[in-house]
């Protein structure tokens, strides 16, 4: 992959990102409020979104530009294994389906904004409420430095080396945030998808005519992966259980987060949202077709020094630099939109769940929208000084761990929906141990989120979010039963 600066790639990615920039200011403007000093407008666009509105912004703070990163350099390292991604946004779906629209229902109905207040709300547990909106935040905070290295990438390859190029354009990102809140990203996120399928379908349909075909992609990825001895193009025998309970443990947490919660809260109906999981899966044919880029980059031959750099050397060594520019722009506007959320999804639960649960319980809603703002510039900050100033690894390591964290939240959260029979001492219980032992079993397999089993036959791996899940449900289900009654706080 060359870093030469690329003076057409640059102007194309400089018209483009200059676009989404104003797009961003003026999302402020855009089904303006009455005022914006409240966290139901900054925080959640008003719970007024409708359907399309939500499936760009759920769509585009899902698939994110670290997953149009991440995935083809996952299946150009290991192959097979690295389509894990398809089944588990295939299987989330029937969940969303079934689970958010009673849970926007909750929320709506209360003024409830984040997670922690719905276990509030239903537990009267502060204890509780504080174990969910922490997890929140910590599994968020790496996600959003993840967006950053989705975006160095692109930057990498323009040309821009330095952390300055960064700063600039998440500093920019902060701004209209600050100003738009959760319109901004929802706004940005048409130009983003669209982006995002001109550039993917552009690929797969003319990447493989320059390599030969897909027979000759396929056959260079197979031959790739014998000569290295690592990976293949098939699933081996013993990773089909770690391959399914990946993607079902994926799956449950992947609307645990705040970000994506907060895509749910912000819809104006529960048909909007069952709508959504109906269409939704439409960006999972869009990553399968990104994942294939992996095996294309096999057959390039490419030169890169990390599989990260995959899609980034495709689109420099078989394009011109005008489409070059454009779909690095994509890549890079895909960083804004999940950043921007995920940013406003944590700031919502430090002011609802800590700012307001402890520091000042009387704050008003223009206060609550102050705090929120101030905050969401904090961990953007936040996020960029980890990529600045500790390694890449550092981040994804995190991240592993925050999805084995946010999953822990699923029965506090979930449960409560559908009985009334679980105490919060349970609950609390419960992910308190699996919180501490997913992270003690990350810790042990080196930072891997697979945990080797045997149950007397040949061993198998299986993933630790899913694993300590169990114990979490186990423990609640065991304190709750043995814990005297006493009338239920259902709300």
């Amino acid at each position: 992959m060359t870093t030469n600066l690329d003076p057409v790639a640059l102007a194309v990615f400089t018209f483009f990102f200059a676009l989404v920039t104003v797009m961003g200011f003026i999302a402020s403007r855009w089904r303006a409020p009455k005022t914006m000093g409240h966290l139901d407008e900054w925080g959640l666009g008003g719970r007024s979104f409708g359907a399309w509105i939500t499936w760009f912004l759920v769509g585009g703070d899902f698939y994110t530009a670290y997953t149009v990163i991440a995935v083809p350099a996952l299946v150009y390292a290991v192959g097979a294994y690295g389509f894990f991604a398809l089944p588990y946004t295939i299987i989330v779906y029937p969940f969303v389906f079934m689970v958010m629209p009673l849970l926007w229902k909750r929320a709506k109905a209360n003024g409830y904004v984040t997670a922690g207040d719905v276990v509030y709300g239903q537990y009267s547990s502060r204890a509780l409420e504080l174990a969910v909106a922490i997890t929140g935040v910590i599994a968020t905070m790496p996600y959003i430095a993840l967006q950053l290295v989705g975006m160095a990438a692109v930057l990498k390859a323009l040309g821009l080396t330095g952390e300055l190029p960064l700063a600039v354009a998440f500093i920019i990102l902060a701004l209209y945030t600050y100003s738009a809140g959760l319109r901004a990203p929802a706004l940005i996120a048409f130009v983003k998808d669209i982006m995002i399928y001109i550039a993917v379908f552009a690929a797969i349909a003319i990447i493989p005519s320059k390599l030969g075909g897909y027979g000759n992609v396929f056959a260079a990825a197979d031959a790739a992966f014998q000569a290295k001895g690592t990976g293949s193009l098939l699933l081996g025998g013993n990773q089909y259980v770690a391959y399914a309970s990946l993607a079902l443990g994926s799956a449950l947490a992947a609307f645990m987060y705040p970000h994506t919660l907060t895509g749910i809260f912000a819809s104006n109906s529960a048909n909007t949202i069952r709508k959504n999981a109906v269409f939704l899966p439409a960006y999972t044919l869009l990553l399968g077709l990104l994942a294939l880029l992996g095996y294309m980059g096999h057959a390039a031959n490419l030169n890169i020094s990390s599989p990260n750099q995959v899609v980034p050397a495709l689109f420099q060594t078989l394009f011109p630099s005008w489409f070059t520019g454009f779909a690095f722009a994509a890549i890079a506007i895909g960083a804004l939109v999940p950043a921007a959320v995920m940013s406003i999804g944590a700031s919502n639960l430090f002011t609802r769940n800590f700012w307001k649960a402890y520091i000042n319980p009387n704050v008003t809603h223009e206060g609550e929208a102050k705090v929120a703002k101030i905050t969401s510039l904090i961990v953007k900050i936040g996020a960029l000084m980890v990529i600045a100033f500790l390694p890449t690894q550092f981040a994804l390591d995190l991240q592993l761990l925050g999805g084995i964290w946010i999953l822990q939240t699923l029965p506090a959260l979930v449960f409560s929906l559908y009985c009334n029979w679980f105490r919060a001492e349970g609950l609390l219980a419960g992910w308190l141990v699996g919180f501490l032992s997913g992270t003690y079993l990350v810790w042990i397999n080196g930072l891997k989120p697979l945990q080797p089993i045997s149950l007397g036959g040949a061993p198998f791996t299986v993933y630790i979010g899913l694993l300590v899940l169990l114990a979490n449900i186990a423990v609640a289900v065991l304190i709750t039963a043995v814990m005297p009654r006493r009338n239920a706080l259902a709300t």
